[in-house]
């Protein structure tokens, strides 16, 4: 199973209840799909980029699921016949967050390779020359 993150914007005309529909829809549609929901966001009211439709603002909210390539698809289906959605996006992490642990793990690595170095020491202070007497 593959790891996706789903973003999609709803039209900010939209009451809250009907947005919460759509979302339990969705959740929906991942799990008859075969695919495991690991978190919804309801992230709010946001300022858009560009105009949307004729829109300046809209509602997002983020799923990120575990499922295959068809779960995607039916989920991507599902949110281009409804009105009420602006613009999605899906994106696979999965393979981001490989990439991510085997860098780390190659920087783990190269520090244990590192010879660990003393703290340099500084030297003693000078001492303070003593003024000539008159």
């Amino acid at each position: 199973m593959r790891k996706y993150e789903i973003i999609f914007v709803v039209r900010p005309d939209v009451p809250e209840e009907d947005v919460d529909k759509l979302i339990t829809q969705m959740e929906g549609v991942v799990t008859s799909a075969g695919g495991k929901l690991e978190k919804t966001e309801k992230m709010g009211r946001r300022r858009l980029a560009y105009r949307v439709g004729g829109h300046r603002e809209g509602f997002y909210v983020l799923f990120s699921l575990e499922g295959s390539g068809d779960t995607v698809k039916e989920f991507e289906r599902r949110l281009k016949v409804a009105d009420s959605v602006l613009k999605f996006l899906s994106v696979r992490v999965d393979e981001e967050l490989k990439r991510a642990e085997k860098f780390k793990a190659l920087r783990a690595k190269q520090e244990a390779r590192r010879p660990r170095s003393k703290p340099p020491v500084s030297p003693p202070a000078p001492a303070a020359a003593e003024a000539p007497q008159a």
